[in-house]
């Protein structure tokens, strides 16, 4: 309080410090994984085996698509080709960054996969390894224009690349919405609760001079450690910062408000707001940081950058809120609640209320409350059985965008796999005298099932002169196999599962005996990932809980109390993974959920879960040094609750404005952490929890004793002594 006149302006300069001199986070440029692959993914050691044993690669991530319902004209589907031809022979300077392109066309249905004859073509672009993606991206755009230009049909550019940068555009186009739509939000509910204009203005001015601080402090620390910041981070940051801010502020402007009804000077309603919020937001805050940065064990570059940048967001967020905050309250006081606040004496509780807490903290009540909500809980978290995780990149991409549309009018001339086959590479010497058996294998790959197609050996183009299936040397050989569904659907990654599986038994039927084989491509990369996630599932949950579990004990002084407090928050994280699998699998029809949104939700709702436990727990922790257990709770619970309330609406809130952004893994996101935070705000934490401290009782301290109150059991709550207001009393 003694510096509140320095502290304001400090938090000031450092934002315009930050933003002045620290990089800014939309200066990354793109990379063609975005951090959604392993760094240890074998697909992409088989791809750059294949780029080294031919010289040139077998796939694209960039494709530009010609489709015309009503056929392909001869003299379109010859200039597709004489384009291509010239890209190849080096004649198009303007284009000398495309190592060549390599035409496709359904005419004559001759081409594998091919499902209607003469409307389709599409041409795969391959750059030289030192072109940046936003170079990528302009040849092919360049490329479209002319076969515009020429008067021929094209529908647009597709594939991997083209697709996280749709992606991004989607997420920067619309973050403007999600940013005004949730201070807006914000401002609405603090006006309403806090009857004042003042408080939404602290809040929100905390929030943006957080934002403006971590955004930059997060990118300068990834450029540091050499890692790559994914641009899907951005929203969900913006998201959390903004909800942890008003959850923190809250707490501390509800006991100011309390206080300062009561005739309290500003300094002294600050100061005693500070003292009663300020360990219980730190240990909160800590929870949230170390939960977040946890994710830095992970394999997924997404996460090890995630993390972090959560943490560094939780970090900043925590630092402003209990300085700045609390310093605001100090200069201004009852202004911050004009023209709401009203003097008034604290309300006692009726005598229904009491009645009630009585009823409900008996044990056999409580007991009977443990096990309904948790079954409620049980009955939801059970849907997670039928969870299947996909990448739903082109899927996700709103049905207007070029990237899809292109993609889908190249999955109706084709099969939908066309637009990102899978490699199949072979290696071994001799390969090159073993026609026969790479055309049996090629044979036998058509056969396996979701499999549309398959280019190989007998494929090779003749104006294409350069090896493209078996190299010069003779020792590798590449098949490109196209699937019937989205390359990086559920139903794609299950079909490589069983290709993988087979291709042991399938190289001794086809007689290649003695040869290496390995995958490669965008789906063989969604496999990849995949299956890093679940691999990275038990090792960051236990460190999660671990790290949750050691701040909760310390905080509390106990060990049974944090064990069932983690798990009511499991059981939580599981419910809202169920309800999002019902509604978006069961109800909208999708085949999978968006592979990393479960996990990061997992980490977020049990860091966030540890926090309304420390606010809950921590609150009845307080009471029951001055009052018997029950008497604590039943005290405790409906003002925790109450500011709690205010807090999970908040946040819950800020993440479901996620949803303005029209692609499918950030609905998914903020689907499952508006259901997860509102599970946790008015299930968990005001029925569930307070109904496990009920009935465990004096247990709950265990190891240690619980402190000895200083009313006794039997006294009644109305005779209890005047008291200031805590923060925690305010809704």
């Amino acid at each position: 309080m003694r510096l509140r006149l320095l502290v304001v302006p400090a938090w000031i300069a450092c934002a315009v410090l930050a933003t002045m001199h620290l990089p800014a986070f939309t200066d990354r440029p793109a990379s063609a994984t975005g951090g959604l692959v392993p760094t240890n993914s074998s697909s992409l050691k088989v791809e750059r085996q294949g780029i080294a044993a031919f010289g040139t690669p077998l796939l694209s991530r960039v494709a530009v698509v010609q489709r015309d319902p009503n056929g392909l004209s001869l003299d379109a589907q010859k200039r597709t080709l004489e384009r291509a031809v010239r890209l190849d022979r080096g004649q198009d300077e303007a284009m000398h960054s495309v190592a060549f392109a390599l035409p496709i066309s359904n005419a004559e249905r001759l081409f594998p996969s091919s499902r209607e004859q003469g409307t389709t073509a599409i041409t795969y672009l391959y750059f030289r390894p030192t072109v940046s993606v936003g170079a990528q991206l302009a040849l092919a755009h360049t490329y479209e224009q002319r076969i515009r230009s020429a008067g021929d049909p094209v529908t647009g550019v597709t594939g991997t690349i083209p697709a996280q940068e749709a992606e991004f555009d989607q997420i920067n186009h619309s973050l403007p919405l999600v940013e005004g739509a949730t201070v807006a939000l914000i401002a609405l509910l603090l006006l309403i609760v806090f009857r004042g204009v003042g408080a939404p203005l602290v809040v929100l001015g905390a929030a943006g001079i957080s934002y403006l601080i971590s955004i930059r402090v997060l990118t300068w620390v990834a450029d540091r450690l050499g890692t790559e910041v994914p641009r899907e981070v951005e929203p969900v940051l913006v998201a959390l910062l903004l909800g942890l801010t008003t959850d923190y502020a809250v707490f501390f402007l509800s006991g100011a408000r309390g206080r300062l009804s009561e005739g309290a000077k500003r300094v002294e309603a600050a100061q005693h707001s500070t003292r009663l919020v300020l360990p219980i937001t730190i240990t909160a805050g800590l929870i949230v940081a170390v939960g977040s940065g946890s994710l830095v064990i992970g394999n997924l570059g997404f996460f090890r950058a995630f993390g972090p940048g959560m943490a560094v967001t939780v970090l900043v967020t925590l630092a402003v809120t209990v300085t700045l905050v609390p310093a605001l309250i100090g200069i201004f006081g009852r202004a911050l609640f004009w023209p709401g606040l009203r003097e008034q004496e604290p309300r006692e509780p009726s005598r229904l209320r009491r009645a009630l807490g009585t009823f409900a903290t008996a044990r056999p009540t409580a007991a009977l409350l443990v096990a309904a909500t948790a079954a409620v809980l049980v009955v939801a978290a059970l849907e997670t059985r039928s969870t299947a995780l996909g990448v739903s990149l082109l899927r996700g991409l709103p049905a207007t965008t070029e990237v899809r549309s292109a993609a889908s009018a190249a999955g109706q001339g084709f099969a939908r796999g066309i637009v990102a086959p899978t490699e199949i590479l072979l290696r071994a010497p001799g390969l090159d005298a073993r026609r026969n058996g790479l055309e049996r294998l090629q044979s036998s790959l058509e056969r396996e099932p979701d499999v549309a197609g398959v280019v190989g050996i007998s494929d090779q183009p003749e104006q294409i002169h350069r090896p493209v299936f078996v190299n010069e040397r003779g020792d590798a050989a590449r098949f490109a196999v196209i699937f019937d569904d989205d390359p990086l659907s559920t139903h794609a990654i299950h079909a490589l599962r069983r290709i993988q599986a087979d291709l042991p038994s399938l190289l001794d039927t086809a007689g290649l005996t003695g040869v290496q084989a390995g995958v490669a491509g965008d789906t063989a990369l969604a496999k990849d990932s995949v299956d890093t996630i679940h691999e990275d599932i038990a090792r960051v949950a236990l460190a999660l809980l671990l790290a949750n579990f050691v701040l909760l004990a310390i905080f509390l002084r106990a060990l049974l109390a944090p064990l069932y407090l983690l798990a009511a928050s499991v059981l939580a994280l599981t419910a809202a993974l169920g309800l999002t699998t019902w509604l978006f699998q069961g109800v909208f029809g999708h085949q999978d959920l968006t592979y990393y949104v479960p996990f990061a939700a997992a980490v977020l709702l049990l860091s966030l879960g540890s926090d309304y436990n420390i606010f809950i727990a921590g609150r009845i922790w307080q009471e029951a040094e001055r009052r018997p257990l029950r008497e604590a709770i039943r005290y405790a619970t409906p003002r925790a609750s109450g500011t709690i309330a205010i807090a999970g609406l908040t946040l819950a809130g800020s993440f479901a404005l996620l949803a303005l952004i029209p692609i499918r893994p950030m609905r998914e996101l903020a689907f499952v952490m508006a259901a997860g935070i509102l599970i946790d705000t008015f299930l968990v934490r005001s029925i569930l929890v307070p109904s496990l401290m009920a009935a465990f009782g004096r247990a709950s301290w265990w190891p240690n004793s619980p402190p000895r109150a200083e009313t006794s059991p039997d006294a009644p709550e109305a005779s209890d002594p005047p008291r200031p207001r805590s923060s925690l009393q305010e809704s």
